[in-house]
């Protein structure tokens, strides 16, 4: 089987500065990397589902709770949204 890496940079070029990806991820990962101050006006519990949008260099753009609200988010901006799995 045959495999080749990807850099960052690289794979961002692939879909150019518009591809973004929805990955769903859970509470607790946000909650672990934002401040407490910044997450008190949310009611999320460690175990709840969310729905993360990435450039394609992996940097967190937004979270939503619902998929399709991320999907819907991403081509309000003009962007071009792909799921992970």
């Amino acid at each position: 089987m045959l495999t080749h890496s990807l850099s960052n940079e690289a794979f961002a070029q692939l879909g150019g500065p518009d591809l973004v990806y929805v990955r769903e991820i859970k509470a607790s990962e946000v909650m672990a990397s934002e401040p407490e101050d910044a997450l008190e006006q949310f009611d999320l519990e460690p175990g709840q589902t969310l729905y993360a949008l990435h450039r394609a260099d992996g940097e967190r753009l937004a979270v939503m709770t619902d998929r399709g609200a991320a999907f819907a988010a991403a081509l309000a901006h003009e962007l071009a949204p792909v799921s992970v799995h």
